[in-house]
């Protein structure tokens, strides 16, 4: 098992920055995929960005391409999302996944946390 925490989460305005973060404790973090998700209200959950279980591969969707970075810390057992030039529509509940490898699917990851708000206001 890997529990997942978010945090981070709050009201930005548009234009400004955030920084979630992902506390991974039970099972090696380390040889998990991390992903980050975001689900805002009436529609469904929707891949943002994953990265790799060394580090490497990060993916992100075109959505958020050249805004948000994934980062993670394994030894510490954290993973991050960096999240620039913010925009409306990026208001969602975040999550952080963990799975055997990078999906764009949230069905395919194993392990979840309970996500945070991220609202950005216009």
């Amino acid at each position: 098992q890997v529990q997942l925490v978010e945090s981070g989460g709050g009201l930005v305005q548009a234009g400004g920055s955030l920084r979630l973060s992902c506390a991974a404790s039970g099972r090696a973090f380390s040889s998990y995929a991390m992903a980050w998700f975001r689900q805002s209200p009436g529609k469904g959950r929707e891949f943002v960005a994953a990265i790799g279980w060394s580090g490497g591969s990060p993916q992100f969707a075109d959505y958020v391409k050249g805004r948000f970075i994934i980062l993670r810390d394994n030894p510490r057992n954290m993973g991050y999302l960096q999240m620039n030039s913010l925009i409306p529509e990026d208001t969602a509940v975040y999550y952080c996944a963990a799975g055997k490898r990078i999906f764009w699917y949230s069905a395919e990851y194993d392990y979840w946390g309970q996500g945070t708000q991220v609202t950005v206001s216009s």
